[in-house]
């Protein structure tokens, strides 16, 4: 896969309709291209946790047109608290320091944002839901791309967004170990009841090399739970639900506060997620006519609070570059590269810190932060903390500079339809 043809790009096949491909099709769109999204799971999946959105992110939300609705969806969170076995709380925090969130920025489920997106380009793109791509073939003119329904079809660029798992990725440069690394510990996430009767308020316990959050943002019913471990990678396929589960109760198991009832909902929980803890790290995130985009070209992991916001930069990038190449590939992926290669090494960087904060390793140090935790707010020098939490976050967050793209106006294209493999 090494073409260097300069025959303008027109049509995208995107892999991944989470919210990088999404947000890459509106503005492949917008400028004139024609994307297809192409999704392995056999309908838009609206699960997940709570994403902010800051910083470079909220202007590009804006130039989309989906910064209102991201507004009225908004998580709303009003604080969140630390508890000890007992449940008696530690100490409390207000929700900015919490998630280091200065004026415009803002927090949504991840659901709701891909939902968002979604709706804001299916009359305009083509989506094909369960299907994945099996095989690519290269040449000079385009990318023969052959599909798990045995559909063969012809796009001039091929783009992978999706994910740390990447098919695209594994099938255009190689197996996922060579690039994946490992920062020592495991997420899980699902939906159960909200038995605590939290309000836009999230709850958390500290154990030794563990982190249990509870959450429940404005508008929902139920709650959110997010464990952290500490953990060697775990020798278990990443679709295999049944072997997430039983990892998380076996490293759970024996512990307290609410956890005892928590595992018995996950062992139910129809959107159970369980993953590493782990960065993408590659020498080049194209090759010939394929790109990878947001997790799958880097992915900083869920620590760094910044996965969400680098897709939905770089998809506007990308998208840019392209335009401004006049379809020419192999200058758009250069300068797409350049740009944003700087700011996601910094992101990744601060991941690997704040890993180790989330599974702090030790009972007294537990005991240091739940003393600064109960003393911050009647500290002198807590606005001088507070900042230098914030002014770090918000270092990242701003940390891949906005560029100006020249954007056509909206091509006028026939409704693309929404298929089903």
């Amino acid at each position: 896969m090494n073409s260097t043809s300069k025959t303008a790009a027109k049509t995208v096949l995107i892999s991944g309709a989470s919210v990088a491909g999404p947000a890459l099709a509106l503005w492949l769109h917008r400028y004139g291209f024609t994307p297809t999204v192409v999704e392995r799971a056999p309908e838009l999946r609206t699960g997940g946790y709570k994403v902010d959105i800051r910083g470079t992110a909220i202007e590009v939300c804006r130039r989309m047109g989906v910064l209102d609705e991201i507004r009225a969806h908004s998580t709303d969170m009003r604080g969140g608290s630390y508890v000890d076995d007992a449940g008696r709380t530690v100490g409390e925090l207000p929700a900015d320091i919490f998630g280091g969130r200065v004026e415009e920025d803002d927090e949504i489920m991840r659901g709701e944002l891909a939902r968002i997106l979604y709706d804001r380009t299916r009359q305009d793109v083509e989506y094909v839901f369960g299907d994945s791509i099996a095989a690519l073939a290269e040449d000079a003119d385009g990318v023969t791309v052959t599909f798990e329904s045995g559909t063969v079809r012809r796009f001039d660029l091929v783009v992978g967004a999706d994910g740390l798992h990447s098919n695209t990725r594994k099938l255009a440069f190689g197996p996922e170990e060579r690039y994946k690394r490992h920062l020592g510990a495991y997420i899980s996430i699902f939906t159960a009841p909200n038995h605590l009767g939290l309000d836009r308020w999230e709850t958390y316990h500290a154990l030794p090399g563990k982190l249990v959050c509870v959450y429940s943002s404005s508008g929902e019913t139920d709650a959110k739970n997010l464990f952290v471990f500490s953990s060697p990678e775990l020798a278990h396929d990443p679709r295999d639900v049944t072997a997430q589960k039983r990892a998380l109760t076996d490293t759970f198991t024996g512990d307290g506060w609410e956890i005892p009832r928590l595992l018995g909902h996950a062992a139910e929980a129809d959107d159970f997620y369980l993953d590493s803890m782990s960065l993408v790290e590659m020498d080049s995130w194209s090759r010939g006519r394929v790109v990878l985009l947001g997790d799958a070209a880097h992915c900083a992991s869920p620590a760094s609070g910044q996965g969400t916001g680098l897709a939905l930069i770089g998809a506007y990038v990308l998208a840019g570059e392209l335009a401004r190449a006049g379809g020419d590939h192999t200058v758009a992926f250069a300068r797409y590269e350049r740009h944003m290669r700087p700011g996601v090494e910094q992101n990744q960087k601060m991941a690997e810190g704040f890993v180790k904060e989330m599974t702090v390793a030790s009972k007294w140090k537990i005991a240091l932060r739940m003393f600064m935790v109960r003393t911050l707010p009647r500290t002198p020098w807590k606005n001088l903390i507070a900042k230098k939490i914030r002014d770090d976050i918000q270092a990242a967050a701003n940390a891949v500079p906005l560029v100006d793209y020249t954007a056509p106006a909206a091509a006028r294209t026939t409704a693309r339809p929404t298929v089903t493999a």
